[in-house]
């Protein structure tokens, strides 16, 4: 036999490629299996081209281990190679036999080519010492032998094989301190691993184990038992996967049966989407929405990613780049018969074609909620409790681009009660026209347009939202007096990141998001605007001696035109709110971030008389005022305040005199 080098590459070449273009040594049994699924492919073909009368049920897959011998063998009775293709497909680094059949059989149905020999093939050495190739091609009366021990070359010479197809054994490597190579010698590892990656090759993939029996006749009333081996043949892969088959097959204990078992969760999911696609991009996916946040989602283990299939074949087991961050919750699969892929199915191109699968992927997941929020909202509502949160995030990290994505996902509580939608809460704004308002008859008198035309006037001009820790804690705040005495309704955020959100989205439709605490609310009349002014003026001294006696804590002192009961409240001005200072403050090496906060005083409250009457008699008693008013204010906000031993002692002083 004579030795030959290999033509394409290398020593250095294959070398490199067995020790690094692979991260697990254990994806060469999916090589080698997905390439005899190849072989018995081109054999399906050429029966139903030549009409040989083969089918399916004829062809297999077979594994065999011999621990003495320390080998593994992968055998099919596909197609076979000559002496030829022998030479051009392993003899050259990167050569595809089944590529180039794929290529030359387009348009051909029902022919699925998912492997190729070449770099896939040459992963075996990742895992062996020797590799031994013996095949006859179909029709042939000769078969070959291929032996190769690595990079130095291979050898091909004539052998004995009685029927066609192709046996590939290994020489398994002996154990080294980094790996234990005499896994791939045990049954129990074997079945693991075409469970993992060939699952759902469609021919069946089958192995003879030995299993212990008890001996017939013995063990009678549990004693003297004896037991026997006997050999039993089993089918290791399913063969048909459950996203390949029709939506009306299926029911919803299929599905959730299949998340359970492929994605170890205990619980039934929410709902799934399965849907087949073809055009620019073809594939079919089935994914899920878990009912509850996996335990581990926001920790630093936590890995997103749908598993990604070509033609059956497991080729990433979280392929980040199918899913944005936004539905990162997700869990699913994405099985397509036309991704490229580069020099191994593990290290899957970016290219254009990935981007439109997830592309379309993302929209399927969009539409599916969108549609179980219009058709369950009940559903919806528990969904949103789980993965609200990561949707709102999507919006803030993407400093609002993924605005148009989401806004209409999110759910708000709101000072009406219960959920709303932005669209819901938009349809019901004072002054706002609607579709339904378009839709109504223009033709109106005069007297009418006048009546409209004094509605407008009262036409809510923002989006209104109120921020706390709880829905009761932002009822009580004193901000939200005027908004509500107007009738406009609020949006209550108790999400850290709400108010974040709603910065980066700026506005919904036109209009703008309005704090109830910021400084303007358009909620006041020129009139009540004159008023205020002159007597903010009127009492500039006392307000100006408030401010320089807090020291900085506040921007300014002010009277409020939103107080109608509660003596006085914190705002802010700027885009740092008091809300959103808190949540930046209690973050881990939080820098020192302070909203411009205003005092702002109740005009028609006692307390203001009283303050005036001291500023005049008595501005060391204003000044204690002035700091109990602002610590009070914070403690309304639920901030801490800095002295709470001092406030104490100020507020048993007043009411011991």
């Amino acid at each position: 036999m004579e030795q030959k080098e290999f033509k394409a590459e290398s020593k250095r070449l294959l070398e490199m490629m067995i020790n690094s273009i692979y991260t697990h040594k254990e994806i060469f049994l999916r090589e080698l299996i997905s390439n005899a699924s190849d072989a018995l492919d081109k054999l399906y073909f050429k029966s139903m081209e030549e009409n040989l009368g083969l089918t399916r049920a004829d062809m297999q897959i077979k594994l065999e281990t011999d621990n003495d011998a320390r080998t593994l063998t992968i055998s099919d009775n596909g197609i076979g190679m000559t002496a030829d293709e022998l030479e051009n497909n392993l003899g050259t680094i990167a050569q595809s036999g089944s590529f180039e059949f794929k290529r030359d059989n387009e348009k051909t149905e029902d022919v699925d080519v998912i492997g190729q020999f070449g770099v896939g093939f040459y992963s075996a050495f990742m895992v062996a010492k020797k590799v031994t190739v013996i095949s006859k091609a179909y029709g042939s009366e000769k078969a070959y032998m291929w032996q190769s021990e690595g990079a130095d070359g291979y050898t091909i010479s004539e052998a004995e094989k009685d029927a066609n197809g192709t046996v590939i054994t290994l020489e398994i490597k002996d154990n080294s301190d980094e790996e234990n190579y005499d896994d791939y010698l045990k049954p129990y590892k074997i079945r693991e691993l075409v469970k993992r990656y060939s699952d759902y090759i469609r021919y069946p993939i089958i192995m003879d184990v030995e299993h212990e029996k008890l001996k017939e006749g013995t063990g009678v009333d549990g004693k003297d038992a004896e037991y026997e081996k006997e050999t039993v043949t089993e089918t290791l892969n399913s063969q048909i996967p459950i996203w390949k088959k029709a939506k009306t097959e299926l029911k919803d204990e299929d599905y959730n049966q299949f998340y359970k078992d492929k994605f170890y969760d205990y619980t039934d999911p929410l709902f799934h989407i399965h849907t087949k696609t073809e055009g620019s991009a073809t594939y079919s996916a089935l994914l899920y929405i878990p009912e509850k946040v996996p335990y581990d989602y926001y920790s630093k283990n936590f890995e997103k990613g749908l598993q990604l299939y070509s033609s059956g074949v497991m080729i990433m087991e979280k392929c980040a780049d199918l899913l944005p961050d936004y539905f990162s919750f997700v869990k699913g699969l994405v099985d397509s018969e036309d991704l490229s892929l580069n020099i191994s199915r593990e290290m899957l191109q970016h290219d254009r074609q990935l981007k439109i699968i997830a592309k379309s992927v993302e929209k399927s997941i969009k539409n599916e909620l969108k549609k179980c929020l219009k058709n369950d909202r009940e559903k919806y509502e528990k969904f949103f409790e789980q993965f609200g949160i990561q949707l709102k995030y999507g919006i803030y990290e993407s400093y609002g681009m993924n605005k148009d994505e989401l806004q209409d996902l999110l759910l708000f509580k709101t000072s009406n009660g219960g959920t709303t939608t932005l669209s819901e809460y938009y349809s019901r704004m004072k002054g706002v026209k609607t579709e339904d308002d378009n839709s109504e008859n223009d033709n109106k008198t005069a007297e009418n347009t006048a009546e409209k035309s004094e509605e407008n006037a009262d036409e809510q001009k923002f989006i209104y939202f109120a921020s706390g820790s709880s829905i009761s804690r932002i009822e009580s705040l004193p901000q939200t007096e005027m908004v509500r005495d107007k009738g406009f309704e609020i949006l209550y955020l108790t999400d850290n990141v709400d108010e974040f959100c709603l910065q980066m989205m700026h506005d919904y439709k036109g209009k703008e998001f309005k704090s109830v605490s910021a400084d303007d609310l358009g909620l006041e009349t020129e009139a009540e605007k004159e008023e205020i002014k002159k007597e903010q003026e009127d009492n500039k001294p006392l307000f100006d001696f408030m401010t320089e006696k807090l020291g900085g804590k506040v921007k300014a002192v002010c009277l409020s035109q939103r107080l109608k009961n509660h003596p006085v409240c914190i705002t802010s001005e700027g885009m740092l709110s008091v809300e959103m200072e808190k949540v930046l403050s209690a973050m881990p090496n939080a820098e020192n971030a302070k909203a411009e906060k205003i005092l702002e005083i109740n005009p028609n409250h006692a307390i203001f008389s009283k303050l005036k009457e001291l500023f005049k008699t008595d501005k060391d008693k204003a000044g204690e005022y002035a700091e109990i008013l602002y610590d009070q204010a914070l403690l309304i906000e639920g901030m801490a305040i800095e002295n709470p031993v001092e406030f104490s002692n100020k507020i048993c002083e007043i009411m011991a005199k």
